[in-house]
């Protein structure tokens, strides 16, 4: 008996949401699937209901490359409500404590952003989707389970404060390196100053390559369904390669194209060959053919596309 097809169109590219407050990441991902009706989706980066910004969907061979823009830059504005903490550490929780210290100055907000930048420890929340023995730990911290998370590094390029719209409220800007959860930084720097702090907006700017820029609505996206123009909903998509631009790149024959996508290593010739290191991409007549890795002057193919 032979496979099953996928049901689905097939679309490739990438889909830069802004992701609206109230979904989840995954309901957003589900709109935009119903939207697109793709073979295959997935997003890069989760963010939590109450965050909207930068939700990088990846459709079709896109979802190959989606650890990509994962492992890039992060970006945030997002605003920090002083007085207490919350057990989920926004304001979606139960209060836990309140502070004793006085509320912060703007220099005082300056200055702890100093101490707060480079790389520092940061215990991750404890409603957070980290698995713990394979179950989540948010799902735990649900039930009652007191959970505790092991401190982990984390990497601040630059966190700046902007300003305080009211005496208990500050807004900021960070970017961030893989695995910082904002809420956390918030409520690592309530307890520094003294006056504790939890989460109270939260907006993502920038992931890998993909800006808030680019990003685009689900309204936007319903009105382009419904457009007379059929082509006018894959005109948003941006191309698989997107989040490469970091990597090598190489053109190669169309014989070789064809022998990359059956799995099978290709010569590379050049100057550029003897410098490259680490992963490279394939291309040949504009086509995205495989990533791989260059081995004594051969490409190795470990994904191939089919665009």
């Amino acid at each position: 008996m032979g496979s099953r097809k996928r049901k689905g169109l097939d679309i490739n590219g990438w889909l830069v949401l802004d992701k609206p407050a109230g979904l989840t990441s995954n309901q957003a991902l589900g709109r935009v699937k119903w939207l697109f009706k793709p073979k295959k989706a997935g997003h890069a980066g989760t963010l939590d209901p109450l965050a909207t910004g930068v939700l990088p969907i990846a459709l079709g061979e896109a979802t190959k490359t989606v650890s990509y823009p994962l492992n890039g830059r992060k970006a945030y504005r997002f605003t920090a409500q002083w007085g207490h903490e919350t057990n989920t550490d926004d304001l979606d929780g139960e209060i836990t404590a309140r502070g004793t210290g006085k509320l912060p100055s703007a220099q005082d907000l300056s200055v702890i952003c100093d101490a707060f930048q480079g790389r520092i420890w940061q215990v991750p929340p404890a409603f957070s989707a980290i698995k713990i023995d394979g179950k989540r730990a948010y799902k735990r911290a649900r039930e009652g389970e007191s959970v505790v998370l092991p401190e982990r590094q984390v990497m601040i390029h630059e966190l700046r404060y902007i300003d305080s719209p009211a005496r208990d409220r500050s807004r900021f800007e960070v970017t961030c390196g893989k695995g910082t959860y904002v809420r956390a930084l918030v409520r690592d720097m309530g307890r520094e100053l003294g006056c504790l702090g939890h989460l109270q907006a939260l907006r993502r700017t920038q992931v890998g390559p993909f800006h808030e820029r680019d990003t685009i609505s689900l309204d936007k996206l319903e009105q382009l369904r419904h457009s007379a123009d059929p082509r006018a909903l894959l005109s948003v998509l941006r191309p698989v390669e997107s989040v490469l631009d970091d990597i090598p790149a190489f053109e190669v024959t169309q014989a070789d194209a064809r022998r990359l996508k059956r799995g099978q290593s290709v010569l590379i010739r050049g100057p550029a060959v003897l410098q490259t290191k680490g992963q490279v991409y394939a291309t040949s007549q504009g086509r995205l053919i495989a990533l791989g890795e260059i081995r004594k002057g051969a490409l190795y193919p470990s994904r191939v596309f089919h665009l």
